[in-house]
């Protein structure tokens, strides 16, 4: 029996077909669900739609049903919808008919958009932990192997000196810019739209702001309308941090994979981080950055998706809307998981000394001797001509014992501290604590 259904009901195959596979996001939304309908009857006591015992009956049987979630005993019972109608049922067979008084003042639509609105907030702050923890192992490479010279490409040709260690922070830099996306998308997540109902209000005097505190918010949408729109808005500007945080991994594994063929020679990893072949015994093959390469390829898609899936909606809700969990919530859970591996693989990487010593490499320090000539007086068109005619003629051998630069960001001057303090900076702003301290007492009482 649905919460909605009169004397009929849908036949199986349009059950079925408009069901999905929202039972198993329904299991990931159900503690936020929990939560969310907390703070609404907190603020239905406020508004005298309950009294002081129905409310206590209420949050003691939601911080019931809180605690057999986080156990694992929570489930979606045969026959019912959702997990909105499952806490419900559960609050009715426990506590009799207060659980009926629940859903006054909402519609499953503000109910399940704040659920989204919790789990992404959530979700946001384990991918900037994540982050984080990638962010501090790269600065730490970039630091130690900062004198460990290797050639930079343009065009994918030799191009001039580099090292390893701007190679590693040029990531690090990368990902505390990445912050900036997810923190756009936080604040889209961070607005309340309970109270909103089914997108056009409630004639009962609902107290919204009471339950933006309550669950942390730092705004709520304050027009209902705006409200229900931003389903599908919030998706969009978390699929574009998704994708700019999967651009940082897809460069950073595209390289380790050349940067490991044998023709190169630069990085090389444990042989139990490898892979071989079933024919081919000497090969070691770098299985989790192609797959890392791969997946974050996907997750670079998911704003398109997003896009496409809200391609002409109108105003209100719209079942459309249920398949944007179908891209991102895999999406969130596959960069956590190329996260978590870049980590337990650039702990083990080796990176091989004395590169640039090459004569092979000895091109690449074509722009030194250039600038050479120019600190020393010729007009730096006079000794770009000279370097490359000595180069023609092969006569050109240069010193590949030392590179000199200085300036903010080179070899040099990898200006870690400053990338630091970017990071540091992106990330107290999000101001996590607040929105844990919310909840927090939620769920203690």
């Amino acid at each position: 029996m649905k919460i909605w259904q009169k004397d009929k009901g849908s036949l199986k195959e349009v059950e079925r077909f408009t069901i999905g596979r929202d039972p198993e996001f329904d299991l990931i939304l159900a503690p936020f669900d929990v939560l969310g309908s907390m703070a609404h009857a907190i603020m239905l006591k406020e508004i005298n739609l309950l009294d002081g015992q129905e409310l206590e009956k209420l949050l003691s049987g939601l911080r019931e049903i809180y605690f057999e979630i986080e156990k694992g005993e929570f489930q979606i019972e045969e026959g019912v919808e959702d997990v909105h109608s499952q806490v419900e049922f559960l609050l009715i067979k426990r506590y009799g008919e207060v659980g009926k008084k629940l859903h006054s003042g909402r519609s499953r639509n503000d109910q399940v958009l704040v659920d989204l609105k919790l789990f992404y907030r959530s979700a946001i702050r384990d991918l900037v932990e994540a982050s984080q923890d990638l962010f501090d192992l790269l600065i730490s490479l970039s630091e130690k192997h900062k004198n460990d010279l290797m050639p930079g490409y343009t065009h994918t040709q030799l191009a001039m000196p580099s090292s390893f260690g701007i190679w590693f922070g040029s990531f690090a830099e990368s990902l505390a810019e990445d912050m900036e996306l997810l923190k756009a998308a936080y604040k889209l997540s961070n607005k309340n739209p309970l109270g909103s109902a089914a997108g056009y209000g409630s004639s009962f005097p609902l107290n919204r702001t009471l339950t933006t505190e309550l669950l942390g918010f730092d705004d709520l949408h304050h027009n209902v309308i705006n409200a229900q729109n931003s389903r599908g808005k919030t998706e969009r500007n978390l699929a574009f941090a998704i994708a700019g945080l999967a651009g940082t991994l897809n460069k950073l594994a595209s390289d380790i994979c050349i940067f490991m063929n044998q023709h190169f020679g630069f990085i090389s990893f444990p042989d139990e981080l490898t892979t071989g072949s079933s024919i081919m015994p000497h090969k070691k093959n770098p299985d989790v950055f192609e797959l890392i390469r791969a997946k974050t390829n996907q997750m670079q898609s998911l704003p398109i998706q997003v896009n496409l899936l809200l391609t002409n909606l109108t105003t209100g809700y719209h079942r459309d809307l249920q398949l944007l969990k179908e891209s991102i919530f895999p999406g969130i859970d596959s960069l956590l998981d190329c996260l978590d591996m870049s980590v337990f693989m650039l702990k083990e990487i080796k990176v091989k000394n004395g590169i640039l010593e090459d004569p092979f490499y000895k091109h690449v320090f074509s722009v030194e001797v250039v600038n050479n000539m120019v600190l020393e007086g010729m007009p730096f068109r006079d000794a770009y001509k000279k370097v490359g005619i000595d180069i023609e003629k092969d006569d050109f051998n240069p010193d590949q014992s030392k590179v000199s630069h200085t300036h903010e960001g080179s070899i040099g001057n990898l200006c870690t501290k400053e990338i630091q303090s970017k990071m540091e900076k992106s990330i107290k702003e999000f101001d996590f604590e607040k929105t844990s301290a919310s909840l927090i007492k939620l769920i203690q009482g």
